[in-house]
């Protein structure tokens, strides 16, 4: 199973769309909020060096603090905070595992806010839960039962899963 940052925030915001990425079913990612957080992200930190591939996974920009290095993900705003934060600590685990030790900071421009995160043992054991159980999700035969939230109607699946 091939993981990225897309998928995981999926996991926490919705296991139908989980599935449906797990699958290979891939919806329109032009919506105006993807063109909106776009721009979002190419106008803060614009003197930063950009998207930033890593195998499977995209960083938004790095840094070097003192050595280590830091990793950085910028988003539109906080409504999906806790489901931001898991995509950027399934990056530092990715980078660990990879033998690079990284820390993060998840950054909202538009609140001018920022919060720095770290992997942890406690962490990486909750990911091995995780992803046994994104397992389960992509052998079901078919997608888990939608159900609503207060995003859907924004959402690119919204056809696959209300209509």
């Amino acid at each position: 199973m091939r993981l990225n940052g897309q998928i995981i925030q999926s996991y926490f915001v919705c296991k139908k769309q989980t599935w449906f990425l797990l699958n290979y079913v891939s919806m329109s990612h032009e919506s105006d909020l993807i063109i909106k957080g776009r721009l979002i992200n190419e106008k803060s930190f614009s003197r930063e060096k950009k998207n930033i591939i890593v195998d499977d996974i995209v960083i938004d920009f790095r840094k070097e603090n003192d050595g280590k290095l830091v990793v950085f993900e910028i988003k539109k705003s906080q409504k999906i905070i806790n489901a931001a934060r898991w995509q950027l600590l399934f990056y530092l685990l990715y980078l660990k595992e990879r033998g690079i030790d990284a820390s993060g900071v998840l950054v909202f421009p538009r609140e001018k806010k920022r919060e720095n995160l770290y992997l942890t043992p406690e962490i990486e054991k909750k990911f091995r839960r995780i992803f046994y159980e994104m397992g389960k999700i992509s052998r079901l035969k078919n997608p888990p039962r939608a159900e609503r939230k207060r995003y859907c109607k924004k959402c690119s699946y919204y056809d696959l899963c209300w209509v």
